[in-house]
């Protein structure tokens, strides 16, 4: 899902060096919401399984089959945004390898399409050591990827695409980390999944925040443009909320332990966010916020997977 937080260009902005290029790409901030889903299922398995019967070649295999697939959704990203006129040199918060370094379009489309065929290729070795459901449920995964800025109404364009980031990248990805390692997916892991789920809707809510203004004069429909600024800041903040309050209630219900409260480490960034919010109204101002609700995702995921390993170590 489309992750928008590379700095603003400057008014006359430099050609970047070639392998520079390339990385802006991936977006490489916005991979974090990818891997980190993995690694909380997959520390959540060996808590419950072990760290014996951890596959660390299926694991990583796994890893860099959501990298490529959360690569490539930036990509359909960046070119289908660049084909509706929404991009252009001056846009704050995009990775510009079309509109500023002059890269073809169907470029970067065809890298897209290449980064999913290598993610279906190690799809197949996952499948092959675990079941063939998890064939379509990747298949889904994929197209919902491909849909959020492709397609007649793109899923970016709605009010639905926070809902469908964090359902796809946190409880899907989340789920199949863990049952690939285990067999079996239990309710233990729907629960575990709330918090990840949330914060990475968060980033997409975020960067609806910011681009407000500009989303409402291409016609889009986001959850942002509906309740207005204020009112998509307190659904902001309601949702770090819960993030930490569900983390909580993990350990109180006995699903986590008393170690997961190693996240409130990460309280300062979202925060820190939200008064940005608060505080900016233009693009340009409001990237520090965007930059840190991402950080918040990642920051606290990477703690309650620590949690989690350090649960079943100590």
């Amino acid at each position: 899902m489309e992750v928008k937080i590379e700095h603003a260009p400057s008014a006359s902005p430099k050609k970047q060096p070639g392998w520079r290029v390339w990385w802006n790409l991936l977006r490489p901030h916005t991979l974090t919401a990818a891997f980190v889903p993995v690694f909380i299922g997959t520390a959540y398995a060996m808590q419950t399984e072990g760290a014996k019967n951890i596959d660390l070649p299926l694991f990583f295999i796994m890893l860099l089959a959501c990298i490529l697939i959360q690569a490539a959704t930036n990509m359909f990203n960046e070119y289908f945004d660049y084909k509706r006129g929404l991009d252009h040199e001056g846009s704050v918060g995009i990775g510009g390898t079309i509109v500023r370094e002059g890269v073809a379009p169907k470029t970067v489309l065809h890298i897209g399409y290449s980064f999913f065929v290598v993610a279906m290729l190690l799809g197949v070795y996952i499948c092959m050591n675990s079941s063939w459901w998890i064939a379509l449920i990747g298949i889904i995964s994929m197209t919902a990827g491909y849909l959020y800025t492709g397609g007649p109404v793109p899923i970016a364009y709605t009010p639905f695409g926070e809902l469908t980031a964090g359902f796809f990248m946190g409880y899907v990805i989340i789920a199949i980390s863990y049952f690939i390692q285990t067999g079996y997916v239990s309710a233990d892991i729907a629960y575990l999944s709330v918090p990840a789920s949330l914060l990475i809707g968060a980033i997409l809510l975020a960067n609806n925040i910011r681009d407000l203004d500009g989303d409402k004069e291409n016609g889009r429909k986001t959850l942002a443009i509906l309740v207005g600024k204020r009112g998509a800041v307190g659904v902001l903040a309601a949702m770090f909320f819960l993030a930490y309050v569900w983390t909580i209630a993990l350990i109180w219900t006995d699903i986590a332990s008393i170690w997961m409260l190693v996240v409130l480490v990460s309280l300062p960034k979202p925060i820190s966010a939200l008064k940005g919010f608060l505080q900016n109204n233009t693009p340009l101002t409001m990237m520090p916020s965007m930059v840190a609700t991402a950080k918040t995702n990642t920051i606290f995921g990477f703690l309650f997977a620590i949690g989690l390993l350090l649960n079943y170590f100590l």
